[in-house]
Parts: C-alpha cells; structure tokens; sequence
C-alpha cells in the first residue's frame, strides 16, 4: 500500500485551497532497495544493468474505488542484466530520471533481482489508497 510524500500533499493541498495549480504528472513506477520516507530522500533505485523506471499512462491504472486505485495492466521493469540488489520498496515518480517522490510504499515480500530476472507488478497488486 502507498503513502504520498511530502511533496505531493503541499501541491494537493495548495491546489485544493486556490494557491497553484497541479496538473497531473506522467508517472513512472521506481524501485528501491530502501524506504524512500515521506520526503522521499531515502529512495535507492538500482543502478545500470538494464534498469530503468517504468513509464505509465493513465488507462494503465482503474478508477478510483473506496479510496483506492491500482494497476490495470501488469506494471513490467525490463530485465535486469545484473544485480539489482534486494527490492524493498516501490515510488511513483514524476520524471524518468531525478524528479519528485509522489508516494511510496513497501513490497509484501522483498526481492532480490538477479541478471536474467524481470519483476512485474500483476494487474491490481500495486495499491494505491487515500485511507
């Protein structure tokens, strides 16, 4: 399950109350061998052998229900081609590269991603909730 970041509760409230606008990002799924926390400082996404964020759209997610949403395709990283280390955590992001942490959330099992594996998210098994 998610949790938004700091970042992204001061747009949603500033919009909410008249003082921005925010428009939707395109979000990027991350991986992270730690917890990113609520600022988002302690992201560790792998580096180099073949990894890279995901880039999703929003007919890649279902509707919001009962303050939750998830995907509505499988979310696929590409393979790695070497160690990844051990996958604790999951971020959505804002940019391909750098970017803001929208929200977090930590994995029901961690994996350790070797060369040759591919970690997906099934469809529906990455939440989202507002509760």
């Amino acid at each position: 399950m998610g949790s938004f970041a700091n970042y992204l509760e001061l747009k949603l409230l500033d919009h909410l109350f008249g003082k921005n606008t925010y428009l939707s990002p395109t979000i990027r799924v991350a991986l992270s061998t730690a917890d990113p926390g609520e600022s988002g400082a302690g992201l560790a996404e792998p580096v180099g052998n073949n990894y890279s964020r995901v880039l999703t759209s929003e007919n890649d997610w279902n509707d919001a229900v009962d303050g939750l949403i998830d995907n509505a395709v499988a979310i696929t990283f590409p393979e790695a081609s070497g160690s990844w280390g051990t996958i604790t955590h999951f971020a959505l992001m804002d940019a391909a590269v750098a970017g803001n942490v929208l929200l977090s959330g930590a994995l029901t099992v961690s994996k350790a991603i070797g060369s040759g594996d591919t970690l997906s998210f099934p469809i529906g098994n990455l939440d989202i909730s507002l509760d």
